[in-house]
C-alpha cells in the first residue's frame, strides 16, 4: 500500500520548480516568490532545505 504520496510528489516537483521560477526571475527572490504566490521567507526556507544557494 503506498503511503506519504504527496511529500513523494511534492518532493520530486518542487526543486525543479523552483530552479525555473528563479532562473526565470533572474536571481530575484522576491520577483520569484510572487511568481508562486508564496511569502519570499517561505521561498527562501524551500531554497535552503534544497540547498539550492
Amino acid at each position: 500500500m503506498p503511503s506519504n504520496i504527496y511529500d513523494m510528489v511534492l518532493k520530486s516537483v518542487e526543486r525543479p520548480m523552483l530552479e525555473v521560477t528563479l532562473r526565470q526571475a533572474g536571481g530575484n527572490q522576491t520577483l520569484a516568490a510572487e511568481m508562486l504566490g508564496i511569502n519570499r521567507n517561505t521561498l527562501r526556507k524551500k531554497i535552503n532545505e534544497h540547498q539550492l544557494r
